[in-house]
This record gives structure tokens, C-alpha cells and sequence, in this order.
């Protein structure tokens, strides 16, 4: 049972990652400095591949920190850990349902003298805002050892890479009417309703 559950954190940090690319914030300044930058098609998504790196890096730090408080806590604990555990991923489930009513407004890009300052400026967008809603996942994990946290993270980089060069690339090939709209609406219910059944499947199955 603990590797079926395993396989279950591993696709709720996929399909929290994806989600969380998906969003216009995380490719749609990409596309709209690339444009005025005059970018080729190819330097734009390495651009976005190069931010996206730095996204996933500073999520991935706070993701150990979550993993080495967890496996402190582990021995101390005991058979409470995955009581708590499950409860605080209930918890911050109806946490982002509570707020799913909040829409996020897309980032408007700015305006840059040079490939360097749009470069950086691009980069520190989103090498400063990670994932948060992935550190859960690694919470989920921790029981699972460092392995599980190496394994979440290449999850975590694969995902994030995923959806923000699908997305750059489609609008950059001309798909200018993706509509994400309901997706970005809703991206608080989704994640909340994820987390809850996660916490649930901590709670019952590793009793």
C-alpha cells in the first residue's frame, strides 16, 4: 500500500506543478517581452526554460526545509506523524478552496533596454515566487525518505518545464486564444480539492 501511495503523491505533485506552469503568469510575460525584444522563437523559450529553472531551484530548497523538519519530527512523533501530516494537507486544502473565489490578473510585461535587464528581470519574476503549493507534496513524502524527495523533485522540474514551454510555444506559434481563463479562475478549487484527497489518503492508508 505505501507504494500505491507513493504513485498517488508522485501524480498529485505532477498535476499540481502543470497546473501551476499552466497559468498565464508563468509563460505569458515570456511571450510578450519576447515579442518586444524582437526574440526568435528559440531564444524566447530558453529564456523561459532558464526562469523556469531558477523556479523550480528556490521551490526545491524550501521543499527541504519542509522534508528536514519532517524527518527531525518523524522519531518524535511516532504513529501521530501521518495524522498531522494528512490534517495539515486537509487544512491547507480548504485553505486554497476558501480562496478559490480570488482571480489572479496576468503579468504585464514591462519595458526593458536591453536583452540583459529583460533577461533578469524575467528570471527574478519567477525565480522568487516558487511553487508553494508543491511543498505540500514534499510534506506528503517525507515518510518516504530522501529518495521520494529526489524522485518528487524531478517530478516537480519535469512538470514546471512542461507547462511553461508548452504553453510558450503554442502562443508563440500563433495559438493566441488559448483559453485558460476558466483554469486560472478555478486553479484554487482544483488545488484545494487535490490536497484535501491527499491528506485523506495519508490519514487512511499509511494508519
Amino acid at each position: 500500500m505505501t507504494s500505491t501511495l507513493f504513485a498517488s503523491i508522485a501524480a498529485t505533485g505532477f498535476a499540481v506543478a502543470f497546473l501551476h506552469a499552466a497559468l498565464p503568469t508563468h509563460w505569458l510575460p515570456f511571450v510578450l517581452v519576447g515579442r518586444g525584444q524582437n526574440w526568435s522563437a528559440g531564444k524566447t523559450l530558453g529564456v523561459t526554460a532558464l526562469a523556469g529553472i531558477g523556479h523550480v531551484a528556490f521551490t526545491i530548497v524550501l521543499g527541504l526545509l519542509v522534508v528536514t523538519a519532517g524527518l527531525v519530527a518523524l522519531p518524535t512523533l511516532g504513529e501521530w506523524f501521518h495524522w498531522i501530516v494528512g490534517g495539515l494537507l486537509v487544512a491547507l486544502g480548504l485553505f486554497y478552496l476558501f480562496r478559490h473565489h480570488q482571480h489572479r490578473k496576468s503579468a504585464q510585461p514591462r519595458k526593458y533596454v536591453s536583452d540583459r535587464a529583460a533577461m533578469a528581470g524575467l528570471f527574478v519574476l519567477l525565480a522568487l515566487s516558487p511553487c508553494e503549493a508543491f511543498l505540500p507534496v514534499y510534506l506528503a513524502g517525507v515518510k518516504h525518505g530522501w529518495g521520494a524527495f529526489a524522485l518528487l523533485s524531478l517530478i516537480l522540474l519535469l512538470a514546471t518545464a512542461a507547462g511553461m514551454l508548452i504553453f510558450t510555444g503554442l502562443s508563440l506559434a500563433g495559438a493566441n486564444r488559448l483559453k485558460l481563463e476558466a483554469l486560472e479562475k478555478y486553479e484554487q478549487a482544483i488545488l484545494g480539492g487535490a490536497l484535501i484527497l491527499l491528506g485523506l489518503a495519508v490519514m487512511v492508508f499509511e494508519a
